[in-house]
């Protein structure tokens, strides 16, 4: 008569070969991008805050000062003036992990096989839509803004009237669109008494997609977005390429949920998203009849700190 299984005995038997598994799984998964989910490439990443700080502590700057004329034995010379304001984004703790059955783990050792890497693949992944959610839309259940909705931005403006009374794309010439676009670059810089341009443009993707299948007019074969990419105030100061890029979550972003632009200058002197502990997996756990492999990480809200350097535009 066979002895009875020990369960125990049988999980911590193949606790080894499950590490071993995980540890070459979560290699490939780290390595793994989502282009999708380019979040760093509009927002800057700042990781440097201790993995366990409560809080992130930065200050921003508004400063004003005019320079005259003055006597060679003058007293009174004109200072310029700055304030200082102190802000602090509160860091909180989120997790996603995965797991692997008893029995899911014992036919792999026993026919020799690898443990599927999905799982592993999923939990990255929803780490990954997470950080994207909050840096582009907030979280109001931590107070968080994104970049899409800050208040600290101010009031949006609505697009100007194209030769209807619409202002939607759809109903505006290349021209006008070209116009709204670079209105809205010009009025960050008039914004910020000429200190600053914005270099980004984020559209909702349905603008985008119209733009880039539109043609600017019906004498030019270049799209309405082959036209802004060249003939755009901040190309033409800089000679440097303006980046346009398309993302989901801005068609009803905008004031009576209309469509939002947004163009800001991206630097870490503007915006910064705070991760001070990027998404990592703990050492495999045994629950039960399942092999948990845990996964934490520690997020904060999006700063801006800038915020004459990121304008809206709505209702277009």
């Amino acid at each position: 008569m066979n002895a009875p299984v020990n369960f125990s005995d049988a999980m911590q038997a193949n606790l080894a070969f499950v590490v071993k598994q995980t540890s070459h799984i979560e290699a490939g998964v780290y390595r793994f991008k989502y282009p999708d989910l380019d979040y760093a490439d509009l927002v800057p990443v700042d990781t440097s805050a201790h993995p366990f700080a409560a809080t992130v502590t930065y200050y921003s700057m508004d400063g004003a000062g005019r320079a005259d004329w003055i006597n060679g034995n003058a007293k009174d010379i004109p200072v310029a003036n700055a304030q200082m304001q102190q802000h602090e984004t509160s860091v909180y703790t989120a997790g996603i992990g995965y797991s692997y059955g008893w029995e899911e783990v014992g036919r792999a050792a026993m026919l020799g096989i690898g443990l599927e890497s999905e799982k592993a693949f999923y939990a990255r992944r929803a780490y990954e839509e997470m950080v994207y959610r909050v840096a582009f839309s907030g979280d109001a259940t931590k107070g968080f803004e994104g970049l899409f909705n800050n208040s600290a931005v101010g009031s949006a403006q609505v697009a100007a009237d194209g030769t209807s009374s619409s202002r939607l794309w759809t109903a505006k010439t290349g021209a006008l669109i070209a116009r709204d676009i670079n209105e809205a670059l010009m009025a960050l810089n008039a914004g910020t008494e000429r200190t600053e341009m914005a270099d980004t443009l984020v559209l909702p993707w349905e603008r985008l997609e119209y733009i880039a299948t539109t043609q600017f007019s019906s004498a030019s074969d270049a799209t309405v977005l082959d036209f802004v990419q060249r003939a755009n105030v901040y190309t033409a100061t800089t000679g440097q390429p303006l980046t346009i890029r398309g993302k989901r979550g801005l068609l009803t972003a905008g004031t009576g949920g209309t469509a939002r632009m947004v163009a800001y200058r991206r630097s870490p002197e503007v915006l910064k998203l705070h991760v001070p502990m990027v998404h990592r997996f703990l050492p495999v756990q045994i629950d039960g009849l399942q092999y948990t492999v845990p996964g934490v990480f520690r997020l904060g809200g999006l700063d801006i700190r800038l915020p004459k350097a990121v304008v809206y535009r709505d209702s277009f």
